[in-house]
């Protein structure tokens, strides 16, 4: 999503604001640039919808700003409007054609509609331009294990890891692609360097108490289990692990082998 620097909350201000511009014939770029605040304020405080009505009230006033669209067609995706956001994309690559967010905002786009190859064009076409560009590196991994490439998904979780060191999902989706290749050794010592550098990052803890499970060593995969569940509980639903998460199937599996004997 469209990033800005930090804003403190106007929720007061924001209907105020809404009537004042759309009544006035002309704005100051002090006024567009607090409406547009106002409505990536909505957005990235979860009020989807009333991000959505902002967003639609400043783009009647201002219907080429490309970063506006952009962030409308992250709205739309979330509230359930995928066709929508995949034409506001479009709208504001065309208008902005050199910034890049929007290829992956339409990515993430096709990716929810299982269109892998299409997505995987935009994600292509952001590393060509920045090839250090952590979430498109990141996105196309995430594509590549959906594809079943886990070899080529796990070099890009790295060159994502790389791109970001701090990037602490991308480096447990390593971990998790060693895992389904089989390379058990490397995963456990990665993921349990994440969880000594992150104690409550759930992800490095799930995999490792399936990692644990598989090799017999149950009573840390259970203390690591019991942790799990104190931080998200969402770990116990295959279908949320394979679909929203992404983990790979081996490390499922074996993730709910181990729950079913619980």
């Amino acid at each position: 999503m469209k990033s800005t620097k930090k804003i403190k909350p106007y929720f007061l201000l924001i209907c105020f604001l809404i009537n004042i511009l759309c009544v006035s014939p002309s704005f100051s770029l002090s006024s567009k640039e607090n409406f547009f605040k106002n409505a990536l304020n909505l957005s990235s405080s979860g009020e989807f919808n009333l991000a959505l009505k902002q967003w639609n009230n400043y783009l009647e006033l201002f219907p080429d700003d490309a970063a506006a669209l952009s962030n409308r067609g992250n709205i739309k995706l979330v509230i359930g409007d995928p066709e929508g956001a995949i034409e506001d994309q479009d709208k504001a690559i065309a208008l902005d054609p050199n910034e890049l967010d929007p290829y992956i905002n339409r990515g993430i786009v096709k990716e929810s509609l299982g269109l892998w190859l299409q997505a995987k064009n935009d994600y292509l076409y952001v590393i060509s331009k920045d090839k250090n560009n952590f979430s498109a590196l990141y996105n196309l991994a995430n594509v590549e294990g959906s594809l079943s490439d886990w070899q080529s998904a796990r070099d890009l979780f790295s060159q994502a890891s790389e791109s970001n060191t701090g990037f602490a999902m991308a480096r447990s989706s390593m971990a998790l692609a060693d895992y389904q290749l089989g390379k058990m050794e490397e995963s456990e010592k990665e993921l349990k360097k994440l969880i000594r550098r992150y104690p409550t990052f759930a992800d490095a803890r799930a995999a490792l108490t399936a990692l644990e499970w598989s090799k017999g060593i149950s009573g840390e995969a259970e203390s690591n289990w019991i942790a799990v569940m104190e931080l998200d509980s969402r770990y116990a639903d295959e279908e949320w692990l394979i679909k929203v998460r992404r983990w790979p199937q081996k490390p499922t599996k074996d993730l709910m082998r181990f729950i079913a004997l619980k």
